[in-house]
């Protein structure tokens, strides 16, 4: 067991070290694939585009009938529309019509944009420095050559990727299978909606931020085990029942160091569990390692997270999110940065990496940063009202208003 602090960095890099991602894989239609892992190298099977084909409207020729200096004169023999090319001949000194996808007819290297032409029946003429030989034209394998690395394994699919592929003609795609993550939430003084609140104990709402937070990964199929109360007998079920079923398990409360709770003793019990203290701020304590059923030979990754509803929410994207990455054998998204100017003066300890809840004013250029009152760990309040996460460095002290500082912006992230 490890009783020193952490720092956030060397935290994260424990966890990433120790991780083995998961196999097996499945074939779904490409609507299926959204947000999924790409199992394997697409490698492209034709070339897009399939012929040099015009970036424009306008008109297509030889490069070598451009005249150096004075008026280019070109007699038009033909059109050629997207999907219907021109089959005739281009010779010196004529050009053919063309649609923007055009296949570009035999002999025709250049595309004039017809805003630069000048049409006079069947002639066309454009002056010196209108048009370069080759310009306006897309050539053959230019977006994906044939055979090539169209998309890398382990990208998660977006919509342009699904474009892409379906650009391909490719039907069906090969994507890791779901990542299985149980997640519950432990304590005598939780009570589910919908049950009467007794005196001294509140509403689960980790169980929901979790659900939110975790469903936003779209390539994890989730188990909500509900509320597990403090008792060995409960929680080593509850452990022994995820491991069946789960490559991981979340759990939120019951892993303060030092604390004389069931749920450590069960973890420590079950596997091979690192209690830490996290030099940051909120989210101190935490837990991880793997747990293991030996009649069984069932195993699962374990994140014992804080019981406090925002150290829930920082922790996981401090650890948990990239991790859940590493795990499906998905090229980690990173998460977006923003440099914003602080509206007032922030309190800072040094020593630790803390996290301050704010919403980002955009309508002055740069961002600037407003706190969003009290930064309790246990006020959700202001993680509901906020949208970012200021990111105070780990050596850092007090700032004044004015500083600059690192945001983690919500938008796409939970």
């Amino acid at each position: 067991m490890e009783t020193d602090f952490q720092t956030v960095d060397e935290a994260r890099l424990k966890i990433l070290a120790l991780l083995q991602p998961i196999t097996g894989t499945r074939t779904v239609a490409i609507r299926e694939a959204l947000d999924q892992v790409l199992a394997t190298d697409l490698l492209s099977p034709i070339n897009v585009p399939a012929h040099d084909n015009s970036a424009m409207d306008g008109y297509a020729f030889s490069g070598h009938c451009i005249q150096a200096a004075g008026i280019t004169n070109l007699k038009m023999v033909g059109t050629a529309y997207a999907g219907k090319a021109f089959n005739g001949n281009c010779g010196k000194g004529e050009c053919v019509r063309i649609m923007t996808g055009a296949v570009m007819p035999e002999n025709c290297d250049t595309v004039l944009i017809q805003e630069n032409a000048t049409v006079s029946g069947d002639t066309i003429s454009f002056p010196p420095g209108a048009v370069k030989a080759g310009d306006n034209r897309r050539l053959a394998g230019e977006d994906l050559t044939i055979g090539k690395p169209a998309l890398p394994a382990g990208k998660v699919l977006r919509p342009a990727d699904l474009g892409l592929i379906a650009s391909l003609g490719i039907a069906e795609i090969a994507v890791r299978r779901k990542l299985r993550v149980a997640f519950f939430s432990t304590g005598d003084e939780l009570r589910s909606l919908g049950q009467p609140l007794d005196e001294g104990c509140v509403y689960d709402s980790n169980r929901y931020t979790l659900w939110g937070m975790l469903t936003r990964l779209r390539f994890v199929e989730l188990l909500d085990m509900g509320v597990v109360h403090d008792s060995p007998e409960a929680l080593e079920q509850a452990m022994l029942q995820a491991m069946e079923q789960a490559d991981v398990i979340v759990t939120s409360g019951g892993v303060s160091v030092g604390e004389a709770d069931y749920t450590k003793h069960v973890m420590e019990k079950l596997g091979s569990v690192n209690f830490w203290k996290i030099a940051m701020r909120p989210g101190r304590p935490m837990a991880f390692g793997q747990v293991h059923n030996k009649n069984t030979g069932d195993s699962a990754y374990l994140f014992g997270l804080p019981g406090n509803p925002v150290a829930v929410m920082v922790t996981f994207y401090a650890f948990v999110r990239d991790a859940l990455f590493k795990l499906a054998h998905a090229n980690t998204l990173p998460i977006p940065i923003v440099t914003a100017k602080l509206a007032q003066n922030v309190r800072k300890r040094p020593g630790r990496t803390e996290y301050q809840r704010a919403r980002l004013d955009m309508t002055q250029g740069t961002p600037i940063a407003h706190l969003t009152g009290a930064q309790g760990s246990g006020i959700l309040r202001s993680m509901s009202e906020s949208d970012c996460l200021l990111v105070l460095a780990h050596d850092q002290g007090d700032l004044k208003a004015g500083d600059s500082v690192l945001a983690l912006p919500f938008e796409g992230l939970i």
